[in-house]
């Protein structure tokens, strides 16, 4: 059963807090963090990014990035990145957590069927936010259906 859940990205100010906040709200019961590779450690979500959010019901005023660590990365049950990149350099950095770092986007469809990374929208225009909070939102949704569903 998957409880603790950590979802990273790079900086842990757009997507990240974003899919966390996406999943604590749909998977009451489950404790659901966030924290980025190279945080920008204290930083407050990305205004952009909070104010998608906060149109959802979403509030991200309390959000300070935080950097990955073992600690973190021991107590979660499921880590989920934004990239394959990243999942390769968690596994580099973590060996232990191979097994249980999976995409946000896993169940998103994608070229090869497995999946869709969900592209960092830090710097780039509303547009890029806007379609990145629409993959986060899709990629929540189907992580819910599986993680409640009674084979999941």
């Amino acid at each position: 059963m998957f409880q603790d859940l950590l979802v990273v990205c790079t900086g842990n100010i757009c997507r990240s807090p974003v899919g966390a906040a996406l999943l604590d709200q749909a998977l009451p019961g489950h404790r659901v963090a966030s924290a980025g590779l190279g945080a920008l450690v204290g930083h407050p979500a990305d205004a952009t990014a909070a104010r998608l959010a906060e149109a959802d019901g979403l509030n991200l005023s309390a959000h300070r990035a935080r950097q990955i660590d073992a600690e973190m990365v021991r107590q979660a049950d499921l880590i989920l990145v934004m990239s394959e990149g990243q999942r390769m350099a968690i596994a580099e950095r973590f060996p232990f957590a191979t097994g249980k770092t999976m995409r946000f986007g896993r169940w998103l469809p994608g070229v090869a069927g497995d999946g869709d990374d969900i592209p960092d929208p830090y710097r780039r225009n509303e547009e890029v936010f806007v379609r990145v909070h629409r993959q986060l939102t899709e990629a929540a949704r189907l992580w819910q259906a599986r993680l409640t569903s009674p084979s999941g």
